[in-house]
């Protein structure tokens, strides 16, 4: 598939690596940087979203998503990112990603707006209490943009080129290439952010803020067919 991420932020935690190490099916262990395990936030935009040979289709390939995210090692020692869970506002990709990439895609009310270069991104499931506004992220895009250096904190939270995927069902663990050039990143102003995604992936939300907080025009995007782990 093809498809195209912007205005990424990435808002990251560190976190106990058993804590993380315990939720992950067989075939997978946690990759760590300075002995800690690490848990990102991460809002974006999807554009152009299409299989191969087909053109995008405005009303379905655009859409928001929002993710819970760690990073992992299979048995074959290939890095990548594993997803607790990944929000997003058209209903026929959470179907699709569901069922055809076993990927844990929830589908939630999704609105966001953009002034003065503040970007506002709102995000709400649709089972949460009235009273609950879901959860709210406000950041501006950064001005001066670099790219990560092998083996800093930044270039292994950002340079995935490898997702897991897990049916449960079935006891398979699948992986699939991600191909992109490296994000262009920079340090955004973050006005607002929520933490609530946390408790409703079934972990306590960390103390204080974000250890990480990193934004990013975005990235053209080619996602290869999913194959399963031997």
């Amino acid at each position: 598939m093809y498809q195209s991420w912007q205005d990424l932020l990435f808002l990251h935690w560190s976190v106990d690596p058993q804590l993380l190490e315990d939720t992950l099916p067989e075939g997978l262990s946690l990759d760590t940087f300075d002995g800690k395990g690490w848990v990102g936030i991460v809002p974006f935009f999807m554009r152009g979203v299409r299989p191969r040979l087909l053109p995008p289709v405005p009303s379905i390939s655009n859409f928001m998503e929002l993710n819970l995210r760690t990073y992992v090692v299979d048995r074959h020692g290939r890095p990548g990112v594993w997803f607790f869970s990944l929000d997003t506002s058209h209903r026929l990709p959470v179907w699709i990603a569901q069922k055809c990439f076993n990927l844990p895609y929830v589908y939630a009310s999704m609105s966001s707006s953009e002034r003065a270069g503040l970007i506002e991104y709102h995000s709400k499931r649709p089972n949460l209490k009235d009273t609950d506004e879901g959860l709210r992220f406000a950041w501006s895009r950064p001005n001066a943009l670099k790219v990560a250096v092998p083996g800093s904190l930044e270039f292994f939270l950002l340079e995935r080129y490898r997702l897991f995927a897990y049916n449960a069902k079935r006891g398979r663990l699948y992986t699939g290439k991600v191909h992109h050039k490296r994000y262009r990143y920079g340090d955004p102003k973050l006005e607002q952010y929520s933490k609530s995604l946390f408790n409703l992936n079934g972990f306590a939300a960390p103390e204080g803020e974000p250890v990480s907080i990193l934004a990013s025009p975005g990235a053209k995007v080619e996602i290869f067919p999913l194959e399963r782990v031997q």
